[in-house]
């Protein structure tokens, strides 16, 4: 027992990739079946062909995203590095006609500024091996979860297998039911994050703000981390609002206030609670938990596995008898 407990603590990191690819292969696997039972023609694609379209469709929204959105962040990051030493001393003159510029080192403002890009470009080089290392992560995690969906039922009726018939029937059903509800879940997430995502792009597009498709995106891909993603999104959103003008940024932050009273409101009660009925004080332990054990990923899995937890608990702890 300990043995195991002390190789479970040193594979931490592993044991957090197979779970996260396991749990992502549970809520895909009804998309890889819908397309398995399309009818083309008199053709029905095999698993791994509907699993290759799948992979295909994700990486052509990807590749639209990349080529669509970050091309007007680039230029306008290219044309900043080039015209920010030519700025600093106009920015420094602006600055010197406030009262009491001279207490906050205005002179050495120009100095101050290329230190700080200097120790910038620093960061991201020294970091670099930590950012490769979480690629390499997450193209694990990517591979494991194809593999899932492919020999998944393998290795689910092995682990059954190590149970007596009786229980065994009863942890069966009990796990299929919670593979249902995260399979809801994730169909009434994608719904809340498409809906988000469109509301974002054709407000800011109508704000007039700048990389609105791009932000609008993010807005939408984020809300899959519930509460945290949404906050992150929007502070980004209202700075890029604020830096062309005050009364934009105003609008972007009016804008998410509307939105997330309606979704409240309107949205997750009748999309969430039809797919994944938990409480709202259970998502938000099963955030907090989650964020404490393994950051982002966590919060990214916290609700499927909050889902799954209270379908165990259920079935096994949970005294329904009345008294």
């Amino acid at each position: 027992m300990l043995l195991g407990l002390g190789l479970a603590w040193k594979l931490t990191k592993e044991l957090q990739i197979i779970y996260v690819s396991a749990l992502f292969a549970v809520v895909l696997m009804p998309i890889v079946v819908w397309i398995t039972q399309l009818n083309i023609r008199g053709w029905r694609p095999s698993r791994p062909v509907a699993i290759i379209i799948l992979i295909a469709a994700v990486l052509l929204a990807l590749a639209l995203f990349f080529d669509l959105g970050l091309p007007p962040v680039l230029r306008d990051l290219r044309e900043f590095s080039t015209e920010l030493p030519q700025r600093i001393p106009s920015i420094v003159a602006r600055l010197k006609r406030l009262p009491m510029a001279d207490k906050f080192g205005v002179d050495s403002l120009a100095q101050r500024a290329e230190t700080a890009i200097t120790a910038t470009a620093g960061y991201l080089v020294t970091s670099l091996p930590n950012w490769l290392s979480h690629l390499v992560d997450i193209l694990t995690t990517a591979f494991l979860c194809i593999y899932f969906m492919l020999e998944g039922k393998h290795a689910y009726d092995f682990f059954l297998s190590l149970f007596r018939p009786a229980p065994r029937h009863r942890l069966d059903i009990t796990l299929r039911k919670a593979e249902v509800q995260m399979s809801k879940w994730l169909y009434g997430q994608s719904l809340l994050m498409l809906i988000l995502g469109v509301c974002s792009i054709a407000a800011f597009g109508l704000l007039h703000v700048r990389y609105f498709l791009l932000l609008g995106v993010l807005m939408g891909l984020f809300n899959i981390i519930p509460i945290a993603g949404g906050v992150i999104t929007i502070i980004l959103a209202a700075g890029v609002a604020a830096l062309d003008s005050w009364p934009r940024m105003f609008g972007v932050l009016l804008f998410y206030l509307l939105y997330v009273n309606i979704e409240n409101a309107v949205l997750i009660p009748r999309i969430m609670k039809r797919s994944v009925d938990l409480m709202g004080l259970t998502v938000l332990v099963a955030l907090l938990i989650g964020t404490a054990l393994a950051g982002i990923v966590g919060a990214l899995v916290s609700v499927p596995t909050a889902a799954l937890v209270v379908t165990l608990l259920e079935e096994y702890a949970v005294n329904k008898s009345k008294v």
